[in-house]
């Protein structure tokens, strides 16, 4: 986290901050954006998921990327920790397990921008 030497940069960071409460909290129409799931149940915290979603959101918004980051409590893949679950526009949604930084942001370019298949994808059981 960037360190506050200023008024001005903590009126920097309040703006930032703010503009990503306005997308995740305010968005009219969630469905047209990407939506990012993230388990922060008890396993999922321990895990690193807060970590995780943070990154996200910020990688998220260098990249240009819309999208609307929720968390929920456990999705029932404890032995995956961190999990998140992406829902692009249109589509049906996908699991990833073991989400750290590094698949976060494989998964925000590869998979979010570019539509291509990314590794770790957690099969849906019926």
């Amino acid at each position: 986290m960037t360190k506050v030497k200023s008024l001005a940069d903590l009126k920097a960071m309040r703006e930032k901050l703010k503009a990503n409460l306005d997308i995740r909290e305010k968005a009219e129409n969630p469905e047209s954006l990407v939506q990012i799931k993230v388990a922060m149940g008890t396993c999922g915290i321990a895990a690193g998921a807060k970590q995780v979603m943070e990154y996200m959101m910020q990688k998220a918004d260098e990249l240009n990327i819309e999208a609307v980051f929720t968390q929920t409590g456990c999705m029932g893949y404890c032995n995956a920790e961190p999990t998140i679950e992406v829902r692009m526009p249109g589509k049906d949604p996908v699991v990833f397990g073991g989400v750290d930084n590094n698949r976060a942001e494989e998964i925000l370019t590869k998979y979010v921008q570019k539509g291509e298949q990314v590794e770790g994808v957690i099969p849906v059981s019926y």
